[in-house]
């Protein structure tokens, strides 16, 4: 491991060359100088880690220095120090960015231990900035067809709003990452983000869940217990699958959303909280108010500004943007190296239908991942794969997905025939003298593909 850097800037050459003699025991590189113009020029020529900073300093100020050195790296640690220490100057510095403040005489025991919470703290920062660079990577939607253009607007202006949000979508479409998104760009991204899915809680206890419970409000909560709505408050909550909740917990959740208010199980104690109230669902919400399993006024509540998302069959264009993304975050996140993927096998998961949709295609893209040794996968691979449901069924015009030419002729002989048997209210006669081939050889041709009338 590289040794850490330690910038130290005083006009005292004792308090220098006291603080290097500190530093290079405890294995730190030092740079020491004089002035803020020359901390300046070592701060851009060394790039320190931490910088100890005295505040009176001829000509240019250790404010502003501490200044100036923010603007080049606005994470940088800096212990202001000095002399003539007093509350007012302590405030100044911290206001302009500064991590501590220490009086001389300096305490050498004092020194080290800022010096390590500064470098700690600096070491965090950064791998939390890595953590949301890495999360922003992967709550993204891929994709620029026309409905994936018109789902980003659709967001961007719901986002700016307060008001619920219901989220319509089949299985693997994504409801779950829009949410997220939804929190990200609002006014409420400081805040929490709590997923809540109806389905996978047992009944009995979603109230629990989201509500939290006393101590003894029943068998087995031995202790009290904070629930989703009270967790997410100033932030957002995100009632995942919320056509799967009970009739019961439905009129709870309605008096909650019209209120703000609520009690938890077993408790006597009004508890206020601001939520921002997202919900998905992938049910048919205006059938299961017919059916009497949804309420129509928490369908009301709940349905303010309404956002589909397509599901992949309609939206094939994204495709390939999709794939890529998907391998290149799988190579990421397993230290391997992404493939190429052949233009038939695009155009195979292009004429799919995935039922299953995004979570489909993730997880069929990922197994082609793990499963093929080499860095190009071909048609050959689908098939050796047993990956029955991405083999081509080759229709009306798909002729370049047939694999020979013989294939590829015989399947537009067929549909040539079949055409102009429809045109021709299957006339054989008539038919024959349109594509100008003998009778008996149209007889012959019909039998051979076993085309059956069926009239338009």
């Amino acid at each position: 491991m590289s040794k850490k850097t330690v910038l130290v800037v005083d006009d005292e050459e004792g308090i220098r060359e006291s603080l290097s003699g500190i530093f290079e025991d405890e294995g730190y590189e030092v740079v020491a100088v004089s002035s803020g113009e020359d901390a300046l020029t070592a701060a851009r020529e060394k790039l320190p880690d931490i910088v100890f900073l005295d505040v009176w300093l001829p000509e240019i100020d250790g404010i502003e220095t501490l200044s100036k050195l923010k603007e080049m790296d606005k994470n940088i640690p800096v212990i202001m120090i000095s002399g003539h220490g007093n509350i007012e100057l302590a405030v100044k510095a911290t206001q302009s960015g500064a991590y501590d403040f220490l009086e001389k005489p300096l305490s050498l025991e004092k020194v080290l231990i800022v010096t390590q919470r500064a470098l700690e703290s600096r070491r965090l920062e950064e791998e939390n900035l890595t953590l949301k660079a890495d999360l922003s990577r992967k709550w993204r939607l891929i994709g620029d067809s026309e409905k994936m253009q018109l789902l980003k607007q659709q967001m961007e202006m719901a986002a700016q709003s307060n008001t619920r949000v219901l989220i319509l979508g089949e299985s693997g479409t994504g409801k779950e990452l829009v949410a997220r998104l939804l929190h990200e760009k609002s006014q409420r991204v400081r805040g929490p983000f709590i997923e809540v899915n109806c389905a996978a809680i047992p009944q009995e206890l979603i109230e629990s869940e989201l509500f939290g419970h006393e101590k003894g409000a029943f068998t087995g909560a031995a202790e009290r217990k904070i629930g989703k709505f009270e967790l997410a408050n100033d932030g957002t909550l995100f009632l995942d699958e919320i056509g799967d909740m009970t009739l019961q917990t439905q009129a709870k959740v309605l008096r909650v959303i019209e209120t703000q208010v609520f009690q938890r199980v077993g408790g006597s104690k009004n508890i206020k909280v601001d939520v921002w109230i997202i919900a998905a669902t992938n049910k048919n919400l205006p059938d299961e108010v017919k059916k009497g399993t949804f309420r129509e006024d928490l369908y009301f509540r709940l349905n303010v500004i309404p956002i589909s998302i397509p599901p992949l069959r309609e939206r094939k264009d994204d495709i390939p943007q999709l794939i890529q993304f998907i391998m290149e975050t799988f190579a990421a996140e397993n230290g391997i190296r992404t493939k190429e993927i052949t233009a038939d096998v695009i155009k195979m998961f292009q004429a799919y239908d995935w039922p299953g949709n995004i979570r489909e295609l993730k997880n069929a893209v990922e197994r082609l991942m793990i499963m093929v040794p080499s860095p190009v996968i071909s048609q050959t691979d689908i098939e050796t794969l047993g990956m029955l449901q991405l083999r081509p069924v080759p229709g009306e015009y798909d002729y370049f997905l047939y694999k020979t030419l013989k294939e590829a002729r015989d399947a537009f002989e067929k549909d040539f025939i079949i055409k102009k048997l429809q045109e021709n209210d299957w006339n054989i006669s008539k038919t024959s003298d349109a594509i100008e081939i003998e009778r008996s050889n149209l007889h012959k041709k019909i039998k051979t593909y076993d085309i059956k009338e069926h009239k338009n």
